[in-house]
Order: C-alpha cells, then sequence, then structure tokens
C-alpha cells in the first residue's frame, strides 16, 4: 500500500489497519511527524509499529512520539530493507518484555501488577546493578525506572545506556516521587522517553506511556487496564499543568478554543493582539506555547512571531500561526517569520489539539 500524502495515508492506516508503516516526514499537506501524533493518540492504530524516514533529524521528536524507530535520507536500499526487517522481527514478537527498577518492594509489585498481561512480561529489580546485568543479558522493549536506587541514580543508568548504540533507542520511562527542578527535567529529557511523577493518577499515565512504547492493541488488554486508559485520557499528558498563550482578536474564537483547551488541563493566557503577547512574554509568564493569528490589530501575529524569535529567551518557544488563508505561499509567510507549524482557519479543533501535543510534548 502506498499513500502520497497525509490525509489519504492516515484514512488508509484506519481502514485497512497494516501491520506496519514506513512514514516519510516531508509529506505536502502536513509533517509526518503531526501524522505519527494522529496515529499514536487514536487507539485504533497506536498500536501499528511506525518507522520514520525524514531528510532532517527529528528522531528525539519522533521516538519520543512512540516511533519504532528513524532512518535519514539519503538512504540505500539495504538500509530501507534492514528497517523492514526491525519491523518484521517486532512484529513476530508474540511476548513483549519490561524492566522495572525500583527499590521499594511494595511500589515494584504494584508496578508489576499494573503493567503485566497475557502478552507483557515484566522483569522486576531493585538496584542499579541488577538492571545492568538485566539490560546486557536480555533483550527489553522498555525500561521502567525511579531514579533515587539504592547503589546509584536513575541518570546514571539513562548516561550509561546512552553510551551503548544497541541501547539508544530502547524507551526508558522515569517514574519518580520527586518534583524536579527545571534543569532536572532538561537533563533528563535527553535520555528519556517518558517522565511521570507519581501521584493519584500517575499508574494510569505509566500504563499510557508503557503500551504506547510496547504497541499494545488496546483491545488485547485486561479490562481493568482498558477503563484506566479510557480515565487518563479524559485529560491530556500533554496538556496538564501547562500555559498555552492565545493571540487571539476574535472573541468567539477565544471562547471556542478556550473550550477545548482548559478541560484538557492546561491554562490558557489571552492576549487580544501582537504587542499584548509581546508584553505577556516580557513580563515573565511561563508558556509553553503560542497560538498566534496573524490577521490582528495594532500589531498582527507575523510581526509579533518575528519578534519572539528576534528574543533569545524564546529561541526554542513553540508558535503555532493561525492563518485564515490555505494557500502555500501564507503558510511559507507563517514560517519564514519564525512559526513552527500552522493551521488554516476555520479550526480543525482535533488538528489543532494534535498539533499542540506534538510541540507540547517537547517541552
Amino acid at each position: 500500500m502506498h499513500a502520497t500524502d497525509a490525509a489519504s495515508g492516515v484514512a488508509m492506516v484506519r481502514d485497512l489497519q497494516p501491520t506496519a508503516v514506513l512514514l516519510d516526514v516531508g509529506l505536502p499537506d502536513r509533517s509526518g511527524l503531526t501524522v505519527l501524533e494522529w496515529l499514536k493518540n487514536d487507539p485504533a492504530t497506536r498500536h501499528i509499529p511506525i518507522h520514520i524516514v525524514s531528510a532532517t533529524d527529528h528522531a528525539e521528536k519522533a521516538l519520543h512520539l512512540g516511533a519504532v524507530g528513524y532512518t535519514l535520507k539519503p538512504t540505500a536500499r539495504t538500509t530501507l530493507e534492514a528497517a523492514i526487517r526491525r519491523l518484521e522481527t517486532r512484529l513476530q514478537q508474540h511476548m513483549k518484555r519490561v524492566l522495572v527498577i525500583e527499590d521499594d518492594r511494595a511500589m515494584r509489585e504494584s508496578i508489576r501488577a499494573l503493567l503485566q498481561s497475557d502478552s507483557t512480561e515484566i522483569v522486576a529489580v531493585a538496584t542499579l546493578a541488577d538492571a545492568l546485568v538485566q539490560i546486557e543479558s536480555t533483550p527489553f522493549d522498555c525500561v521502567v525506572t525511579d531514579l533515587a536506587l539504592p547503589d546509584g541514580t536513575g541518570y546514571d543508568l539513562l548516561e550509561r545506556m546512552a553510551a551503548d548504540a544497541a541501547l539508544q533507542t530502547l524507551p526508558v520511562i522515569v517514574y519518580t516521587g520527586r518534583m524536579l527542578s527545571g534543569d532536572e527535567e532538561h537533563q533528563l529529557r535527553r535520555y528519556s522517553k517518558s517522565i511521570i511523577i507519581k501521584g493519584a493518577k500517575s499508574p494510569e499515565r505509566l500504563l499510557d506511556e508503557v503500551t504506547l512504547f510496547l504497541h499494545s492493541v488496546e483491545s488485547s488488554l485486561a479490562p481493568e487496564q482498558q477503563r484506566m486508559l479510557r480515565t487518563v485520557r479524559q485529560r491530556d499528558n500533554a496538556f496538564e499543568g501547562r500555559t498555552i498563550l492565545l493571540a487571539e482578536d476574535d472573541v468567539r474564537n477565544i471562547f471556542a478554543l478556550s473550550h477545548v483547551i482548559e478541560p484538557l488541563g492546561a491554562k490558557l493566557e489571552i492576549a487580544r493582539n501582537g504587542r499584548e503577547a509581546l508584553d505577556l512574554l516580557e513580563k515573565g509568564v511561563d508558556v509553553d506555547l503560542v497560538l498566534m493569528d496573524i490577521m490582528m490589530p495594532e500589531m498582527d501575529g507575523l510581526t509579533a512571531t518575528a519578534q519572539i524569535r528576534a528574543n533569545a529567551r524564546f529561541a526554542h518557544l513553540p508558535v503555532i500561526a493561525l492563518t485564515a488563508k490555505a494557500m502555500a505561499h501564507d503558510r511559507l509567510r507563517c514560517l519564514e517569520a519564525g512559526a513552527d507549524d500552522y493551521i488554516s482557519k476555520p479550526i480543525d479543533v482535533d488538528k489543532l489539539i494534535s498539533l499542540c501535543r506534538v510541540w507540547l510534548r517537547q517541552r
């Protein structure tokens, strides 16, 4: 099967349920990373292994979103054949294996009970030394680790794995009771696919992340596990606790977007024009993502976006442009001004939420 654009590709995957997907990032109508995010957030398709092919290096982002592998263009035929063989090997693997590293015995057994299934074997250890022995001798599909261990730290494990080419793409989920500083979280995100702070809803989040990286078919999970996944998706992990700046002068759009975004767990800051958006950022409001309308009074969105990019403090702040036109040159103007992505009005809410997830997961 072959598709040449995002829309038809997503439709084919949903309708035909292929055993695996090779996905190009450079599609004509939408980034392949957005397509990856759509497929991995749809319970009907998130279990399908997806290998990314791209002319630019988006490997870290793709793996965070749940890709099983990544190949940079230009690609030789032998390289693609090797990627396909790896997909075939994964598909033939009926039992998945998860390594859990947790020194607290009660917590260790609780995680084992949470993740165990007919198709998932849990190997649980209490120390860094035991974890290293297991990783060196046994192939795993996912690792769940605490940070505080009796003979080392989760950082030590992550650095050891990052230094081993064979382990660099193995998904690692940090599951910790510590509240992390910004610097600690940034350091961890260089190595780990997900960071979960232990709390009231953290078991559901952990189950959701592990099933993503194992490419588990949700309908094959135990009824209680399926219920937990439905519960956690009522709020969205990518949005939980985040702050989104919406620069928009139309009160109808503000009302509509606030009723979509805030129930997902995010806080929405409102600016009525580009100048107000810049003022909010300059005042030190901690913003994770900007939704920037292009046509606004006093200062338009293109000018505001360019000024955001001119400030080194906001060099990596994701900006999604909201444009009233769908012409190719309008998209180009947005990207040239410094926007990371764009969406045309009237806004498709599902597509906007998917775009937001893609960029929020990198913060």
